[in-house]
Parts: structure tokens; C-alpha cells; sequence
């Protein structure tokens, strides 16, 4: 069978596997040979061939017999370095390299010579990378410039210069795209670093696998081994104290290595409730940064670059003075539903065959309008609360069951409930992982309290009064 052959075949099993478990997983084989009824594949490590043959070796097996060869079993070999690859593999012309060199062993079992990998993102188990999440789309403004050029730095490669990076900030202000973006320069300006991008949930189930197959060797292996190592939504590992410690440990031996890591949380390291004080303190050793909420300057731009990336698509469709305007200044939570809204007035206005016109938009994103006319969040509701009583935010949604604490916090759930429309349930998440009856008793207990107690009184005024203004 010719590498031709199995490329064929590698595209016939996306279907059978899906497309991320394509990329990640089967793409970066390497075709090696089928001799005595056993096709022979190289892999970065052994754990990776123990994963493929385990999940996927039927699918591919069935595919090699489908195509008139006779595969029995299959067997993985770890491919070597690219300096051992490079002594041991032959000149062009079919000489050797150098004029002492012994010729290759004969294989028994594996073979003795592997092609190095090339060390590109695709090689390791990440996740995919959006193409759409490049420098190139990202709208600077003032609330993300520092967090762009820190983002620029890092992706220029060569010296690190902090270590880790860390974006933190709410849902929908950047944090991936810039993560994806700095993954797409890295490879195309250094297409030899092998750099994986992955979220915190994919890291804990590529450990847990690991230690139910008893393959830790392998796990620890494949990440250490990266040259830049990128971890999206990391306040997913808290309060998971075995996925916390191994990641405390790849973090360090990337960090002696002096290998880039790129850390991203929806708030900040001391903020995170169930996250190890060690890794607290790792994380904070580089730079910090936030992305705040968008101003009405960066989210018209935004808009603008939308609007000039859709006219390829809806073509002759227009859109009247004032439209974008208007969805600026009405939408200002969250920019993927700022998106989503303009995206939906192209596709009704392409539809009908109408002007995209100030009227339209009001009466076709009603619910959109609806529902960010209320624009306080819980997390600013936190943030106001722990400000105003001078206490850390950190022990506002933390486990301290101190007055200072208790108090402050049963207000905070109370204005949660009071201006938001998030439940109990989740706003008892929000508190630290709190059960909804916690919530429902710190409710009462200021309802209770603001009708006898004149300061608490007068502090939820105050505190209602800043976060609606």
C-alpha cells in the first residue's frame, strides 16, 4: 500500500469518526508499510498509539481490508527525533548520509526507522483552531489593547518574555480568539514549535483517560514535550484536586524548559474559588491581563468589520444609516450576541428581499433587545459588593463563613436575585458552588435585616444606585 493509498483512506474515515476526532487523532499518522498481515503506522508516542489502536483500530483495520489488503493487526512505532531521523535517513540519490554509516537494522516487530514528526499544532490531542480567530479579525479598542499587544508579543515566538501569559475576563470579550490567533502566527512564523491548544475540560479528560488505562507515562510525556502549551476556561479544574496536581506539574517542567504557556479564565487567578494557592501563585508569576467589557466605539467597530466580512455573502443587501449605530448601543453585554444579531438582519433582510432599516432591526431582534435591556451581571454585582465593603472578591464567593464575609455576601445574592434573572441554582454556582437553599436563606435574611437595620438600608440603595447607573 502506497502513502497515496492511505491518504484515500485516512479521508474515508472522518465520516466513521468525526472531524475532531480526525484531526487530532488520526491525520498525524504516518504511513509505514503492511508486511505479514501487519500495517505498521508512526506516532509522537507510544501513548498516542496505544489511544489510536484502542479507540479507532477497528475503523481503520476495516478500511485497510475494504481496500483488498489482507491486515491482521496493527502496530504503532514512535517516530524519533529529527536529528536521529536525519543520521540515520538516506541522501537523496539513495546514498547514505554520511560515508560510515551502518545500514538500518532489519525490523522484528517495529521498525527501526521512523520519519521525525514535524512538530506542527497539528500534532498533538488539542482542540481545533477556529480560522476565523486570526489577528487580522480582532478589533483593538481601548478596553483589549493591552491584552492585544501582549497577545502580538507572545506570538512573535523567539525569547519568552512572561511566562504565563493570563487572559481573564467575562464571556464573549476575546479571550479564545486571541488564544486562536496566537496559535495560527506561531504556526506560520515558526511552523517547527509544536504548540497545542486545548481547554481545561479536554486536559482533565485526556488525564483521567491516562490514569484508567494506566498510561501516565505516556500523558506526561506528550505534554511535556510541547514548546507552547495553551489552556482555555481553566477555572474548569477547580475543585479537582488530582487534575489540578498534574497540571501544577506540567506547568512547572514547561516552565524549567522555558516553554511558552498561555492561560485563559473568565476572572482573575485570586478570584477563582477551588483553585490550589501553588497554582494560584504560578499563574500570577507572568502577566495578568484583562479584557474589559466593550465600549460603544469598539463594539460599532466590530460591527463595521462584520458588516464589510458579510457583503461578500449577502450581496446587493444594504443597510441603513443608524442600524449599526443603534445595535452598539442597545448591545453592549456580550459581542457574540452582537454578532448573532447582525448576522440574523442580514440573513431576514436577504431573505425578504427588504432594506435592513432601523424599524426591521427593532422588530426582528425583539428578544435580543428584550432580554440585554437588564445588563447587570452577577459577576459586577460581586465585584460592586466586595468594593464597597473593602473585602477581597475572592472571599466574597468563597467558603469563610465569617460575619465580615457572611454579611456582604447575602447582600451580593440578594441584588443577584433582586436585578438579574439568573436562578437560584446558578447564582448559588456563581457563590462559590453554594446550594440554592443558601441563597434563598441569605435572601430572606436581608429582606429580614434592611426593614430593621438602617445601614443595610441605606447600602443596598447605594450599591443599586452604582450598578444601575
Amino acid at each position: 500500500m502506497t502513502s497515496e493509498t492511505w491518504g484515500e483512506i485516512r479521508e474515508n474515515l472522518i465520516g466513521r469518526v468525526g472531524r475532531n476526532n480526525y484531526v487530532n487523532w488520526i491525520e498525524p499518522l504516518q504511513f509505514s508499510e503492511v508486511e505479514d498481515g501487519v500495517a505498521t503506522f508512526f506516532v509522537p508516542t507510544q501513548f498516542w498509539g496505544n489511544w489510536v489502536s484502542r479507540n479507532f483500530g477497528d475503523q481503520i483495520m476495516k478500511e485497510l481490508n475494504g481496500r483488498g489488503h489482507d491486515v491482521a493487526r496493527i502496530e504503532f512505532a514512535v517516530a524519533q527525533s529529527k536529528a536521529a531521523a536525519a543520521c540515520q535517513a538516506p541522501a537523496p540519490g539513495g546514498k547514505p548520509a554520511a560515508p560510515n554509516a551502518k545500514p538500518p537494522a532489519k525490523r522484528t516487530g517495529a521498525p527501526s526507522r521512523a520519519p521525525a514528526f514535524d512538530g506542527g499544532a497539528g500534532e498533538l490531542p488539542g482542540a481545533p483552531l477556529d480560522a476565523r480567530f486570526t489577528f487580522d479579525s480582532f478589533v483593538v479598542g481601548k478596553p483589549n489593547e493591552l491584552a492585544h499587544a501582549a497577545a502580538r508579543r507572545v506570538a512573535e515566538g523567539g525569547t519568552v518574555t512572561f511566562n504565563p501569559l493570563f487572559l481573564y475576563g467575562g464571556v464573549g470579550l476575546g479571550k479564545t480568539h486571541l488564544m486562536h490567533a496566537i496559535a495560527w502566527e506561531l504556526k506560520k512564523k515558526h511552523p517547527e514549535l509544536r504548540v497545542v491548544y486545548l481547554s481545561a475540560e479536554q486536559f482533565m479528560y485526556r488525564f483521567v483517560q491516562a490514569l484508567r488505562d494506566k498510561e501516565m507515562i505516556g500523558f506526561k510525556q506528550l505534554f511535556r514535550s510541547v514548546d507552547v502549551l495553551m489552556v482555555d476556561d481553566v477555572q474548569f479544574i477547580a475543585g479537582k484536586d488530582a487534575t489540578q496536581e498534574e497540571f501544577f506539574h506540567t506547568f512547572n517542567a514547561l516552565v524549567d524548559q522555558n516553554k511558552q504557556i498561555i492561560i485563559s479564565a473568565d476572572r482573575a487567578p485570586t478570584e477563582i474559588a477551588g483553585i490550589e494557592d501553588r497554582i494560584v501563585s504560578r499563574m500570577q508569576s507572568g502577566l495578568v491581563v484583562d479584557l474589559h467589557p466593550t465600549n460603544y466605539e469598539l463594539r460599532l467597530g466590530i460591527l463595521q468589520q462584520k458588516v464589510e466580512q458579510y457583503s461578500g455573502e449577502f450581496k446587493n443587501l444594504e443597510i441603513a444609516d443608524g442600524v449599526l449605530e443603534f445595535l452598539a448601543h442597545r448591545i453592549s453585554s456580550n459581542v457574540r450576541v452582537l454578532e448573532g444579531a447582525l448576522m440574523r438582519l442580514f440573513a431576514f433582510g436577504a431573505l425578504v428581499g427588504r432594506e435592513i432599516t432601523l424599524e426591521l432591526a427593532q422588530d426582528c431582534l425583539a428578544d435580543i433587545l428584550r432580554a440585554t435591556d437588564r445588563k447587570i451581571t452577577v459577576e459586577e454585582i460581586q465585584r460592586k459588593v466586595s468594593d464597597h465593603y473593602n473585602i477581597r472578591l475572592s472571599d466574597l464567593i468563597g467558603p469563610k463563613r465569617l460575619r465580615t464575609f457572611a454579611r456582604p455576601r447575602q447582600i451580593a445574592m440578594y441584588l443577584c436575585k433582586q436585578l438579574t434573572s439568573r436562578s437560584l441554582p446558578e447564582i448559588g454556582r456563581r457563590f462559590g458552588g453554594r446550594d440554592h437553599t443558601t441563597v434563598i436563606h441569605g435572601v430572606r435574611r436581608i429582606e429580614e435585616l434592611k426593614a430593621k437595620d438602617s445601614q443595610i438600608a441605606e447600602d443596598l440603595e447605594l450599591l443599586r444606585r452604582a450598578l444601575e447607573a
